[in-house]
């Protein structure tokens, strides 16, 4: 299923931006996550709200892929800029070459939606990163779908 996005982020992203950012990171993102992010770049999806444990959260936006951060009025979503305000709060590894967590969408108030691979390295599985709870080598998650497209299914 596709994550439609009424407002997407500016310039997409080319197939070899991303497959050298997945490279970086150490991960391949799946499919239909990477068709949206060439697509549109992330942005604010439609469809905002899901459900985990009994308590609604929402997507403020999805975050980007952008070549250039520092000249972007986006450059504050981008996933590397996030990944590096936040990374030593995303593993219980200091070793990690890579990412396990990926933040992949903005939610309200701060916590993260991200693609967790700590499972399985080719198929992960998406999570709710707290902000809150989690602390320096020490993520706090909750588990929302077994896949990304999974997930663009919770949407509502």
């Amino acid at each position: 299923m596709e994550v439609q996005i009424e407002k997407e982020i500016i310039p997409t992203p080319s197939r070899e931006l991303i497959e050298k950012e997945e490279k970086m990171w150490g991960i391949n993102l799946p499919a239909p996550y990477k068709d949206m992010l060439i697509k549109t770049n992330g942005g604010s999806p439609v469809k905002k709200e899901f459900i985990v444990k009994g308590r609604m959260r929402m997507i403020t936006t999805f975050l980007c892929v952008l070549e250039d951060t520092e000249y972007s009025t986006n450059g504050c979503y981008d996933i590397d800029v996030v990944l590096t305000q936040i990374e030593d709060r995303l593993t219980d590894n200091e070793d990690l070459v890579g990412c396990e967590l990926l933040p992949i969408a903005e939610l309200f108030a701060g916590d993260y939606l991200c693609l967790d691979y700590r499972a399985d390295k080719n198929t992960p599985s998406v999570c709710v990163w707290s902000h809150e709870e989690s602390g320096e080598l020490n993520p706090v998650t909750y588990q929302v779908a077994g896949s990304f497209d999974e997930f663009a299914m919770m949407l509502q």
